[in-house]
């Protein structure tokens, strides 16, 4: 009989940190997350402890990981060395949002856009390691934004996302912000000169 662990919706590192505590007092667990830096985190963990893994992906995002295991014990396992909080392979370019919609014309087509675009970042391989809301687009963050799963997503994958703080006063909805961290333009103008730049 396997322990279960359901650490979907758990941000970097939680996952990997429940199922090294479990390892600890069981031999054999099941680990369900939902995002690849999960699955990753939590392969190396298995490989570090010597552990007889399978990975079962079951749709939709979900990916069930089945460990037994082995010899080597857990305290020898170093969590800070082992869990890395951004996208596999990604960290080289960020994507800017400084409208919540997306190219001139027809608004309603733009908000269409937006959302659609958002979707397809949560897809793509590598994924970016900033999503970096300012202006209207601090919008997308908020607790009614069509796009505020898949922002979500993108957080809970090792995206980081930054929304900037002068915005959220400015529209006067800083207690409506429902995915990333207040920023300032310190760090967004920082974090912009220092990768590539991504902007719909």
């Amino acid at each position: 009989m396997r322990d279960i662990i359901d650490a979907r919706g758990l941000a970097c590192p939680q996952p990997v940190i429940l199922a090294r505590k479990a390892l600890e007092t069981s031999e054999r667990i099941a680990v369900i997350v939902d995002n690849t830096t999960a699955v990753e985190n939590i392969r190396r963990l298995g490989a570090k402890m010597g552990c007889d893994m399978v990975v079962e992906e079951k749709g939709g995002g979900i990916v069930h990981i089945h460990l037994t295991r082995g010899s080597a014990p857990a305290a020898e396992v170093d969590l800070d060395e082992l869990a890395v909080c951004t996208p596999a392979g990604g960290g080289s370019y960020i994507v800017t949002l400084p409208e919540n919609r997306m190219g001139r014309g027809n608004e309603a087509l733009g908000e269409i856009l937006i959302k659609a675009f958002i979707h397809t970042l949560t897809q793509l391989d590598p994924l970016p390691a900033k999503v970096v809301c300012y202006n209207t687009g601090v919008f997308l963050a908020l607790d009614d934004s069509p796009a505020l799963d898949d922002l979500r997503r993108l957080k809970d994958a090792g995206v980081e996302v930054l929304v900037c703080g002068t915005c959220l006063n400015f529209f006067n909805v800083t207690d409506r912000l429902s995915v990333g961290s207040v920023s300032n333009m310190y760090e967004i103008a920082e974090s912009m000169a220092a990768a590539r730049v991504v902007s719909p």
